[in-house]
């Protein structure tokens, strides 16, 4: 067998590619179209963090020995407080399918910014790899070249709670829920949150409308979009106005962390791949490298005295 020094780059593409073809792909057919609440093996990669013995976030399977979630997830900087659930459809009860691990390493992004939510990311090593079976597995990654037009259809999944006016445990959905919810484009987005003096950056991703979206508990879950037979996460549930008030949730945009997450995770298995929607709408264009198209006013259903009502920009934190 030749060794893998004395293999050509190319040729390590093409392995990288056999090993990771099987990312975001849904090994059992079940799911419902339009239900609310998602069935065993549905989200394979989605996670359950549970702090101090109760579910505070999510998170998602990258490979099988590393999560990935929001920095703002990350309430304490020890590892023994936190336990991951993977395979887990419901929060009370029996799960046939569920494996746990307990936390061997968190990295959280140097320039995480807990006011203005600034690179909201960070990464779990587990302390033990998991296996992955028809209830587990790795989600694709959104690349950095990827692009999410206005209006592109995608799903947030998570067990947060369905009202923001609730305050108690009892109140999170035990079983999975999951919502589809439309990309809103970064300049549409940030025409709602300058009146809060909320600044939406080129690593941030917008998501939802009246009546669907995020709340308190789904934070550090996905935000995925299907393409082919592929499910690529485009963000992580970092803030917002909860919950589905018809102000977009924000996500922290994974492909502008590309660099960051394979330069922590060099050696491992880790699926990057592009994700293009069909559209033309130039609000997809806002980004790092590109200049803004014109500022647009927030649609008209959304009151500016319900924007400027809000006092505090909650964390989607119970």
């Amino acid at each position: 067998c030749p060794k893998w020094e004395m293999l050509e780059k190319e040729e390590l593409q093409a392995i990288a590619i056999i090993l990771l073809k099987n990312c975001g792909v849904v090994p059992l057919q079940t799911r419902i179209v339009g239900g609310d609440n998602a069935t065993a093996g549905d989200w394979p990669w989605q996670v359950s963090m549970h702090f101090n013995e109760r579910h505070i976030c999510g998170g998602t399977v990258i490979n099988t020995q590393w999560v990935l979630t929001a920095a703002h997830c990350i309430i304490s900087e020890s590892t023994s407080r936190y336990l991951l659930y993977f395979g887990k459809q419901t929060q009370s009860g029996f799960n046939p399918h569920e494996v746990s691990r307990s936390v061997s390493q968190i990295i959280m992004h140097p320039d995480y910014n807990s006011t203005t939510f600034q690179n909201d990311i960070a990464l779990m090593k587990l302390s033990s790899p998991i296996t992955y079976t028809n209830y587990i597995r790795p989600v694709c990654l959104a690349a950095k070249s990827s692009i999410f037009h206005n209006g592109s259809e995608c799903w947030a999944t998570g067990w947060g709670r369905l009202s923001q006016n609730v305050n108690t445990q009892t109140s999170y959905i035990l079983f999975c829920f999951e919502v589809q919810i439309p990309v809103v484009g970064n300049n549409l987005c940030s025409s709602f949150y300058s009146f809060i003096n909320v600044t939406i950056t080129c690593n941030m991703l917008c998501a939802g409308e009246l009546g669907k979206g995020v709340c308190q508990g789904d934070s550090g879950g996905p935000v995925q979009c299907k393409q082919g037979s592929r499910w690529i996460q485009g963000g992580i549930s970092s803030f917002g106005i909860p919950c589905a008030v018809g102000i977009p949730e924000v996500f922290s945009r994974v492909s502008e962390f590309q660099s960051w997450i394979t330069g922590h995770l060099a050696g491992t298995n880790v699926s990057f791949v592009e994700f293009t929607s069909n559209g033309t709408d130039l609000d997809s264009s806002f980004g790092c490298n590109t200049t803004a198209p014109p500022n647009r006013a927030p649609p008209s259903e959304v009151s500016f005295t319900a924007i400027v009502s809000v006092i505090l920009l909650m964390p989607l934190l119970p």
